[in-house]
């Protein structure tokens, strides 16, 4: 008994400093991708926010899991989507605005803060690199944290409508507790009842509130596209950090890069729809990669 758990300790062990090994070389190789370059670019995506405990979209091959998303030309038009948008944002929301940034935001902000990277576009909606320090954040699908008015267009924090919410639906949360919740503060489940749930509306019109982000089936807005394209533009490299591409609006920049000659790295636990275009692909977490690259840097 005594032998068989040395020889799996020592198998522990020898693992251990088989992927300690493979981790430096990935920080080595991340190293002399940069040495020479002064704009980087970096595109974020849902992988660099699942060590917050924020669940992604897509598995290490790049399906989609979880229930589908809510399309938005459905929800500008159908009562029955905003209610049960609204009854499992209310249930999924609690979990994303408790996240904290994790090392991997944190590493990226003090890379930009000594000028080792530059833009930052994230097709997150979390806030989370905000919250780490990385100063005028391109947010390509908006920002769960703010709510709008579609017909007066006022603004809201949506914690304040999470109030609404709770005094509209007392028993909604005792009856969804234990649900899980998905990359942008949604849930997965169907309410029960749902005819009886009592969707918010705006204090000052009674008009249709939305959640302050792209929905699926809606294009990033034109002034944040341009932006963006401007940075991408302006930039001598693109680093891609927890994204698998799989969607148009982050995957176009990797085009840009590829068009006009400009390298691209990425970290991301799977494939990505980038996977041609990439000079460096590192498979790996970027919450321990990016904070040992800092200090190699």
């Amino acid at each position: 008994m005594q032998m068989h758990a040395m020889q799996t300790m020592q198998v522990s062990s020898h693992a251990a400093v088989e992927q300690g090994q493979v981790e430096w070389d990935h920080i080595d190789q991340l190293s002399r991708f940069l040495a020479p370059l002064r704009r980087v670019l970096v595109l974020t995506g849902a992988g660099i926010s699942t060590a917050s405990g924020i669940p992604d979209y897509r598995g290490p091959d790049g399906v989609r899991r979880g229930m589908a998303p809510i399309q938005g030309p459905e929800f500008r038009t159908c009562e029955a989507v905003r209610r049960r948008y609204w009854a499992r944002s209310m249930v999924g929301y609690p979990a994303l605005a408790r996240a904290a940034p994790n090392p991997a935001h944190l590493a990226i902000a003090d890379l930009q803060a000594d000028a080792r990277l530059g833009d930052l576009i994230t097709q997150n909606v979390d806030g989370l690199h905000q919250r780490a320090g990385s100063q005028a954040v391109i947010e390509l699908h908006g920002n769960i944290h703010g709510v709008i008015c579609l017909d007066c267009h006022a603004s809201f924090s949506r914690r304040f409508v999470q109030t609404l919410l709770e005094q509209l639906n007392p028993d909604m949360p005792d009856r969804a507790a234990d649900i899980g919740a998905a990359p942008d503060g949604d849930a997965h489940f169907e309410p029960e009842a749902l005819a009886q749930f009592h969707v918010p509306v705006c204090i000052h019109c009674d008009g249709t509130l939305k959640p302050d982000v792209v929905f699926f089936g809606d294009g990033v807005a034109s002034a944040c596209t341009a932006q963006a394209v401007a940075a991408m533009d302006a930039a001598d490299a693109l680093l891609v950090v927890g994204s698998s591409l799989m969607v148009f609006s982050g995957f176009r920049f990797c085009r840009m890069a590829q068009a006009t000659g400009k390298p691209i790295a990425a970290i991301n636990l799977g494939i990505t729809r980038a996977d041609d275009l990439i000079s460096l692909k590192i498979d790996g977490a970027a919450e321990r990669l990016l904070p040992a690259l800092r200090v190699a840097l």
